[in-house]
């Protein structure tokens, strides 16, 4: 019986701690957003947009910073992706690698 009573203290006390983590680090457990969910936001954005050709552009996201690598038609459709990929919650900073291919 006092293994059950230590065990569900041990239980309450951990997730006490998990919770009181997650306060201090300013986020509740229902605004955290990982790194998976910014990479599909962003791969969203790329794929719907059409002008950027999704197989060539490379997406890395690192507790919510985001690198693009790869290549786009135009400065245009670089500077598109970017504003629309900024207001993705959770994105901390942008870098953009990408560089322009000529149509040939």
């Amino acid at each position: 019986m006092k293994k059950y009573i230590f065990l569900t203290a041990l239980m309450v006390l951990g997730f006490t701690l998990f919770l009181g983590s997650a306060a201090i680090a300013g986020e509740t457990v229902g605004e955290y957003v990982d790194d998976s969910t910014i990479h599909t936001q962003v791969t969203a954005i790329i794929v719907k947009d059409p002008d950027a050709h999704y197989f060539k552009i490379d997406v890395t996201v690192t507790q919510g910073d985001v690198v693009l690598t790869g290549f786009v038609n135009n400065r245009d459709t670089e500077n598109r992706l970017i504003d629309k990929i900024r207001e993705v919650k959770g994105v901390k900073s942008l870098k953009s690698f990408l560089k322009v291919q000529e149509k040939k």
